[in-house]
């Protein structure tokens, strides 16, 4: 069974390939470029390289956010339009999930993996390791970030913090949780496609016509569009 899996919800770009318990291949890189014009062509390069053909294909795997509104949509449009074209199945996978077994499938302890959503706002989520599973403690959410330190405060074990964000809230979690907080390393901070394909690989297939990414909340643009519908009312 070979799965590709597709992440461009945040920075990061991913491509992975699956063959079975096999991982044939990734294309990662953490650049502020364009997706829409990387992404094919980085899918392109690891196939042939992988010299897997598309047609091949048993599954696609995407991250479905939440992250970047433009990101998240590009990767789902993208995956979409391959499960379609390909007739094969398509699973949706969250991108908080996938930072989360990126870094902590060996962290004895609860992981909490963010992206940033300004203004002191995180997207995340609660997750651990149980029997090699990724459970979910707690459902992904917006959140202050210090707010966030607070509910965590509550818990009996240390907290492995993941994202490329970290930076941004790493001192407002210090002042929440103390020695609670656990801060992963660089090199785990890039969520991998490969653990992307493993945790959408035996996930039930989505229904392609209704299926749409989770942004959680609305794009900014968006939000003001109906607010003016309404003021207009």
């Amino acid at each position: 069974m070979k799965v590709l899996s597709i992440d461009t919800s945040n920075n990061v770009l991913g491509i992975g390939l699956l063959d079975g318990n096999m991982v044939l291949g990734e294309y990662i890189s953490n650049i502020k470029k364009n997706h829409s014009v990387r992404v094919m062509p980085a899918i392109q390069t690891l196939m042939e390289e992988c010299n897997v053909k598309p047609d091949e294909l048993s599954k696609i795997v995407v991250a479905e956010g939440p992250g970047s509104y433009t990101g998240v949509r590009i990767g789902v449009t993208i995956a979409k339009t391959m499960a379609w074209t390909l007739k094969i199945p398509l699973s949706g996978v969250s991108s908080l999930q996938v930072a989360a077994a990126s870094a902590g499938r060996y962290f004895n302890g609860f992981l909490a993996p963010f992206f940033d959503a300004r203004r002191g706002q995180i997207y995340t989520g609660l997750y651990k390791f149980e029997n090699k599973r990724l459970e979910v403690l707690k459902d992904d959410r917006l959140v202050m970030s210090a707010d966030w330190g607070k509910t965590l405060n509550n818990l009996d074990s240390n907290i492995l913090f993941m994202s490329n964000d970290l930076a941004l809230h790493e001192e407002v979690l210090k002042q929440e949780l103390g020695s609670k907080a656990i801060f992963a390393e660089i090199t785990e901070l890039n969520p991998r496609p490969a653990e992307l394909g493993l945790l959408g690989r035996d996930k039930e297939a989505v229904d392609l016509h209704t299926f749409v990414p989770n942004y959680i909340r609305l794009a900014e643009a968006e939000t003001n569009w109906l607010k003016a519908q309404q003021n207009n009312k």
